[in-house]
């Protein structure tokens, strides 16, 4: 059985401007070709700028394995929706991932569950892969974070068609109380939550499950085999830091 590649993906939230955007986004295009497991798919690749940038971070990455989505979109198709994005622009301009349902999007916007189940099926309706954002909100047992996560999941994907269910999707676990902690959730309640997971998506081959929530260096030597990658943010802003973890995980894909 050919083994799923390891998934690394960054949002630059509202952190970046535009030129630190793209400098950072050129720098890590110009150092790809030092990545054969990057080029040959063992690893995946994904970026999330702010909305501005998204053209010249699509140019920057032409030709490349790396894919660019947007930080959200907006729950229908299309319409008079003042100063949100639909998911049709987000695919014609060749974007191929979208974020979805991050913890400060329920927290600060108002997102509820019926929210993200119609964001996460216009995304899959434009053949946007959904980087669906789960967690619980307070630290507690694996086995009530798992049950919580499930639930969530299958609310997100509700709307979903049969044929739209088994698109490409990643799931980010990340638990709401270790995002922006200086340090993540334990190994052990990671591992654990993330093989719960990834057993109730079981008839989705082709869905994913990465970590999320203060992700940095080295977590993922720490975690090899335990999840199917990160979801990166501050800890990767430093494009240094950034292929220091893909380097991490050519290492782990080479295995």
């Amino acid at each position: 059985m050919e083994k799923p590649p390891i998934t690394l993906g960054i949002s630059f939230k509202m952190y970046f401007g535009y030129a630190q955007t793209v400098t950072w986004c050129h720098q890590v295009a110009d150092n790809l070709s030092r990545h054969p497991a990057v080029q040959d798919g063992r690893v995946a690749l994904f970026v999330l700028p702010s909305f501005p940038a998204l053209p010249p971070v699509l140019e920057c990455f032409a030709g490349t394995p790396v894919g660019v989505g947007g930080q959200n979109l907006y729950q229908s198709p299309h319409g008079a929706y003042t100063g949100e994005v639909s998911g049709a622009m987000l695919a014609e301009m060749g974007c191929r991932y979208v974020e979805i349902g991050h913890a400060e999007r329920r927290r600060l916007f108002g997102e509820d569950a019926d929210i993200v189940a119609a964001k996460t099926q216009v995304a899959l309706a434009h053949d946007l892969i959904p980087v669906l954002c789960i967690g619980e909100s307070e630290r507690g047992d694996p086995l009530d974070a798992i049950a919580d996560c499930r639930e969530q999941i299958d609310s997100a994907l509700s709307l979903a068609t049969p044929a739209q269910r088994s698109q490409p999707l990643v799931i980010a676990y990340e638990p709401h109380w270790a995002i922006g902690a200086a340090e993540p959730a334990s190994l052990a309640h990671i591992a654990a939550v993330c093989q719960g997971l990834r057993e109730h998506l079981g008839a989705h081959p082709s869905a994913s499950v990465i970590y999320g929530g203060s992700a940095g260096p080295d977590l993922l030597t720490r975690l090899a085999g335990q999840v199917d990658g990160l979801f990166l943010g501050r800890f990767a802003h430093d494009p240094a830091a950034f292929e220091a973890i893909v380097n991490e995980a050519s290492l782990l894909a080479s295995n």
